[in-house]
C-alpha cells in the first residue's frame, strides 16, 4: 500500500544544504552510494556465517553500476542485507542521531558552512545524491522477507513508500540525474570515480562495458572496476596517501583527510592487522553517552562488528579504523570479547601504538599536534584518570601555556622540568576558564615576582585530572589556588614571625568573619593585591566546583582561609586603625570589603552584591572628599 510521508524537519534542512552544493565535489555521491552498498553486503556476509538458516552461504557478493543514457539514470545495485519497509522509512526519512539538534543548530548558525565535512558524521551520505538528482528511487528486499519496498523522493519535503516486487534480496538505488549532470553516465567517468574513491572495496564493483575486437565486432562484457584487495592487508609501500585518505572517508563518513594514519601488523603469539586514523575534527557527539567508538572488527577479512569498544580505551575514542584478527573465532560475541585475553593483547598493542604515534607527531610537527590537542586534548586527558599504568606517559603528551610562554607557544611537562629552578621542589599550575583569565590572576603575583613558572590549565576536568596525576617524574604537582605556598624558606620564616607579631589583628579579622573562613593568614602568594581566599590542599578547585554545580550536583561547602598581603597599603592602614581602636567600624567595613573582593578574585559573586556596591561607593566618596 502506497503512502506519502513527510521528511523529518532536520532532513529537510539537510536536503536544502546538500542541494545547494555543500560538498566540494559532486562526484562523491557515487562513492557514498557504493560505500552504503558495501556496508549492506558486510552485514549479509556476516549473517551467512553466523546464521545458516538464511541459505546465504555461497552467495557471490557484488555491487553493480548500471548507467542508462536513454533514461538519464544511474543505478547502484547490491545483494546485501536489504531494507524492510519500516527500515526504509526510518533510515531514509529520519536521522536517528543523538547530536542532530546540535548539528542543525550548527547548520543554521553557519558553522557547518565552514566545516562541511561534519555532515558525513551524521550518516547522511545517501542524501549527497540529491546534488545531482531530480529524483531518487530505492527498491529493496530484506534477507528473509517475502515482500520488497519502494522508496522514492524528489527532495520536495516528502517521500513515498510502497510495497514492491523484487526477486532477490538486496537494494537498487536509481538516481534520475539532472540534465546538466549527465556526465556521470559516461563509462570513463564512472571508472575514474570508482578507481579514485572505491578501489579498496573488497567486493567486486562491476559494470557492463562495450568491447570491440580486432575485427570491429562489438560485444558487452561485465567488467570489474576495482582491485578489491583489503587496504589494511596490503603492504604500506603499496598504498598511496590518497588511498589511505579515501579509505578513511569510507569508514568514518568524514569528508576531510585524517590528521594522521597508523598502519601496522602484529606478528607472533597474536597476529592482527590494524589500520587506524586520527581525524582532523572532533565529532559533534563525542561527549554523548551513546557515542559509538572502537575500530571495525574483522576476522579473516569478514566484518564482525562496526564498533568494537573492547579494542579501544575510552580516552582514545576519537580513533577510527579497522582491526583484522587471524586468531579470533568468526562467531565471536561482545560477551566473549569482554573476557578474552587475545582481545586484551590487541587492545594493549593498539593503545601503545597510538600513544607512540602521538609522541612522534608532537616531536616532529608542532602545528599538527596543536591541532590535535585543540580537538582531542580534553579526551586524551581522561586516560590519566582511568589508565593508571599509563598516566605518566599520557601526561607527557599534554602541551600547555605557562606564565613564561609566548602567545603562540606551548610546552610540555618535560620542558617545564628542564626550565625549573634548582631549588624548586614542585610543579605549579593554576586552573581556570581561559588563558586570558588565569594569566592575570592575583594568585600568580608572587610566582611572577620570583620568576617561578606556573602552568595554565583551562579545561573543566583539569583539577580532577591533575589531582589524579599527583606527580610527574618524581616532582609533585601543586595548585597555586590550594593550601600553603612556600617559594622561599627564608621568606617562609619571615611570614611565620610576622604572623606572630600580627596575631591580634589577624584574630580580629577571623573573629569578624566567623563562619565564613576557617583561618586568616599572611599570604606568600600575593604581591600587589590585598587579599585572596584559599581552599585546603585536598579540596576541590573552584572551577571544578562551579562545573559540578552547573550540572545540578550538590557540592559540599569547603572551608577557606583568607590570606592577606601584609605589605599592601590598605592592609597596613587597616592595621594602624586597629591598633588605635580595635573596635573601629572602619576595620569591620574594610574586612567585609576585603572578603568580598577575595570572592570576586576567586570567580564568585560578593555575598550581598547590592550591599557590597553600596559600601564600596561610600568608601570611594569618603576617599575623594579627604
Amino acid at each position: 500500500m502506497a503512502e506519502t510521508v513527510q521528511f523529518q524537519a532536520e532532513v529537510k534542512e539537510l536536503l536544502n544544504l546538500v542541494i545547494n552544493s555543500l560538498y566540494t565535489h559532486k562526484e562523491i555521491f557515487l562513492r557514498e552510494l557504493i560505500s552504503n552498498a558495501s556496508d549492506a553486503i558486510d552485514k549479509a556476509k556476516y549473517l551467512s556465517i553466523t546464521d545458516k538458516s538464511n541459505n546465504l552461504a555461497g552467495t557471490e557478493w557484488k555491487i553493480k553500476i548500471k548507467p542508462d543514457k536513454d533514461e538519464g539514470t544511474i543505478t547502484i545495485s547490491d545483494n546485501g542485507i536489504g531494507l524492510s519497509r519500516d527500515e526504509a522509512v526510518k533510515s531514509l526519512g529520519t536521522i536517528a542521531h543523538s547530536g542532530t539538534k546540535e548539528f542543525i543548530n550548527a547548520v543554521k548558525s553557519g558553522q557547518i558552512k565552514e566545516q562541511p565535512e561534519l555532515i558525513g558524521q551524521f550518516g547522511v551520505g545517501f542524501y549527497s545524491a540529491f546534488m545531482v538528482a531530480d529524483k531518487i528511487t530505492v527498491i529493496s528486499k530484506k534477507v528473509g522477507e517475502e515482500k520488497g519496498v519502494k522508496w522514492e523522493s524528489a527532495a520536495d519535503g516528502t517521500f513515498t513508500v510502497d510495497d514492491a516486487d523484487k526477486e532477490n534480496f538486496g537494494t537498487d538505488v536509481t538516481v534520475t540525474l539532472k540534465k546538466d549532470e549527465r556526465e556521470f553516465l559516461d563509462e570513463w567517468r564512472i571508472k575514474e570515480i570508482v578507481k579514485k574513491y572505491s578501489d579498496y572495496i573488497e567486493y567486486p564493483i562491476t559494470m557492463d562495458v562495450e568491447k570491440e575486437d580486432k575485427d570491429g565486432n562489438k560485444s558487452v562484457e561485465e567488467e570489474t572496476l576495482n582491485s578489491m584487495k583489503a587496504l589494511w592487508l596490503k603492504d604500506k609501500s603499496e598504498i598511496t596517501e590518497n588511498e589511505y585518505n579515501e579509505f578513511y572517508k569510507h569508514i568514518s563518513h568524514d569528508f576531510t583527510d585524517p590528521l594522521e594514519t597508523i598502519h601496522f601488523k602484529a606478528e607472533g603469539t597474536q597476529e592482527f592487522s590494524a589500520l587506524l586514523y586520527i581525524p582532523s575534527h572532533a565529532p559533534f557527539d563525542i561527549f554523548y553517552k551513546d557515542f559509538k567508538f572502537g575500530p571495525a572488527l574483522y576476522v579473516k577479512k569478514v566484518q564482525i562488528m562496526d564498533h568494537c569498544e573492547e579494542l579501544m580505551p575510552p580516552y582514545l575514542r576519537f580513533i577510527k579504523g579497522v582491526v583484522d584478527s587471524s586468531d579470533l573465532p568468526l562467531n565471536v560475541s561482545r560477551e566473549i570479547l569482554q573476557n578474552n585475553r587475545k582481545v586484551e593483547v590487541i587492545k594493549k598493542n593498539i593503545t601503545k601504538k597510538v600513544l607512540e604515534t602521538l609522541k612522534k607527531v608532537k616531536e616532529n610537527d608542532s602545528e599538527k599536534y596543536d591541532k590535535f590537542i585543540g580537538e582531542f586534548g580534553k579526551i586524551l586527558k581522561e586516560g590519566i584518570h582511568y589508565d593508571f599504568s599509563r598516566k605518566e606517559e599520557i601526561a607527557g603528551l599534554l602541551t600547555f601555556h605557562t606564565t613564561k610562554t609566548a602567545a603562540n607557544e606551548k610546552i610540555d611537562f618535560d620542558k617545564y622540568l628542564e626550565n625549573m629552578k634548582e631549588e624548586q621542589k614542585e610543579i605549579y599550575y593554576i586552573c581556570g576558564d581561559s588563558v586570558d583569565e588565569v594569566k592575570n590572576s592575583p594568585y600568580l603575583e608572587r610566582f611572577k615576582d620570583k620568576d617561578v613558572e606556573v602552568i595554565f590549565f583551562t579545561d573543566e576536568i583539569d583539577d580532577m585530572i591533575m589531582s589524579t596525576l599527583g606527580e610527574y617524574k618524581g616532582k609533585t604537582l601543586k595548585s597555586v589556588l590550594k593550601g600553603d605556598i612556600s617559594l622561599d624558606e627564608e621568606e617562609k620564616k619571615e611570614t611565620e614571625n610576622r604572623e606572630k607579631e600580627l596575631k591580634g589583628f589577624l584574630d580580629s579579622i577571623k573573629d569578624h568573619l566567623k563562619g565564613k573562613v576557617k583561618d586568616v593568614k599572611i599570604s606568600n602568594r600575593l604581591k600587589d593585591s590585598p587579599a585572596c581566599l584559599v581552599v585546603d590542599e585536598d579540596a576541590m578547585d573552584p572551577a571544578m566546583k562551579k562545573l559540578l554545580e552547573s550540572m545540578g550536583q550538590e557540592v559540599p561547602s569547603q572551608e577557606k582561609t583568607l590570606e592577606i598581603n601584609a605589605e599592601h597599603p590598605v592592609v597596613k592602614q587597616l592595621k594602624e586603625i586597629y591598633e588605635t581602636d580595635p573596635n573601629s567600624g572602619t576595620v569591620s567595613d574594610y574586612t567585609d570589603l576585603l572578603y568580598n573582593l577575595s570572592l570576586v578574585v576567586e570567580g564568585e559573586k560578593p555575598e550581598n552584591p547590592s550591599d557590597f556596591v553600596k559600601k564600596l561607593s561610600e568608601m570611594m566618596s569618603k576617599s575623594l572628599k579627604s
